[in-house]
């Protein structure tokens, strides 16, 4: 019966180590902040890979980081338990823009902030952020104008690829490299991948026509850029 109180009093310490107002607190913000980051994030966003999910899942993560830092609190013992328990998760979804891992970092962040009740640095954090993101995007920094495209052209697997569009690349292209050649259709066609820099003043739907000409109007397509398509 002694043990047993024991136990109840050490369950009843544990449970008083916050109050339900510092969990309230601690959770609100950190909701707040994430949707902040989270939005700048969507609002920042280029492209068709947008993920409306990977946009909730900031604002999760950040209140998930934030409750994990109110348990470890200062004991170190629960800190290793917690990593060996969470070291069972695997994540199977890849990330399609490096940048997104920035904003996971970023969450993180500021839900430890939260969660160890450092409140000014969590909001003085996320505002920085969040305005450096906000300007990098205006101002379109290191943002870079990309010449070259990528060709992939299908032509008869007994035409030499090496020699079939050179009269065509010396009169479109400003350079070419040959990038991989491989057999397709039951090794009925060879499909040649390059690297092309287009002349300023040629349009691409010439130099197509071009290509098509000497290719006896098989398969040809002009990759524009990682800026324009997500690959």
């Amino acid at each position: 019966m002694d043990e047993l109180l024991k136990e109840m009093e050490r369950f009843k310490d544990l449970t008083t180590a916050f109050t339900m107002t510092d969990v309230a607190i601690v959770l609100a913000l950190g909701f707040v902040l994430s949707m902040v980051i989270a939005w700048s994030y969507r609002h920042t966003h280029h492209g068709t890979s947008y993920s409306q999910t990977y946009a909730q899942t900031l604002v999760i993560l950040g209140m998930v980081v934030a409750m994990i830092m109110l348990i470890i609190g200062s004991n170190l013992a629960r800190a290793f338990s917690l990593v060996g328990a969470l070291s069972i998760i695997r994540f199977r979804n890849a990330v399609k823009e490096t940048r997104d891992v920035g904003f996971v970092f970023l969450v993180m962040a500021i839900g430890m902030a939260c969660g160890t009740r450092f409140y000014a640095l969590a909001a003085f954090g996320t505002t920085v952020f969040t305005a450096v993101i906000m300007l990098m995007d205006k101002l379109d920094m290191f943002a870079k104008r990309v010449t070259e495209r990528i060709l992939r052209v299908r032509l008869p697997a007994d035409r030499d690829y090496e020699t079939a569009f050179e009269p065509v690349f010396n009169e479109y292209l400003s350079d070419n490299r040959l990038i991989s050649v491989e057999t397709v259709s039951a090794g009925v066609l060879q499909e040649a991948v390059y690297s092309v820099v287009l002349k300023s003043d040629v349009e691409p739907q010439k130099f197509l026509e071009a290509v098509r000409a000497v290719n006896d109007n098989h398969k040809v397509a002009l990759v524009m850029g990682q800026q324009e398509v997500d690959l």
